[in-house]
């Protein structure tokens, strides 16, 4: 199993109106090619303006075809303007668990 973390800092502000958008349209969109939501989040402590989003996968690979599948929705695409503005600085990781995690941990590494 991986998971994608994807955080977005956000225009200062902006969270309602994001998690409002996303909320009424944008992750139907989402759950109907990516499959797996972990979690949706907002920080309330710490960074300020915020947003976590965690999917689920079975490979790289079905990560990659599901992203694919999303990206060439046309419903998709009519809806990313609606957040792009919102958006200030993106960052995205693929993590994988370890083989004690309680989200589907892997094998060990290997350390020799």
């Amino acid at each position: 199993m991986y998971y994608e973390i994807r955080t977005y800092r956000l225009k200062n502000g902006a969270i309602p109106d994001y998690l409002k958008v996303v909320g009424e349209e944008g992750i139907a969109i989402q759950k109907s090619h990516l499959g797996e939501l972990v979690g949706y989040f907002f920080s309330e402590v710490g960074p300020i303006n915020e947003i976590v989003h965690i999917w689920a996968f079975d490979s790289l690979d079905d990560r990659d075809a599901r992203r694919a599948r999303l990206m060439a929705d046309p419903a998709w695409r009519a809806f990313l303007p609606k957040i792009r503005d919102l958006i200030e600085v993106a960052e995205n990781k693929i993590m994988k668990p370890a083989a004690f995690s309680p989200l589907g941990g892997s094998a060990p590494i290997q350390t020799t």
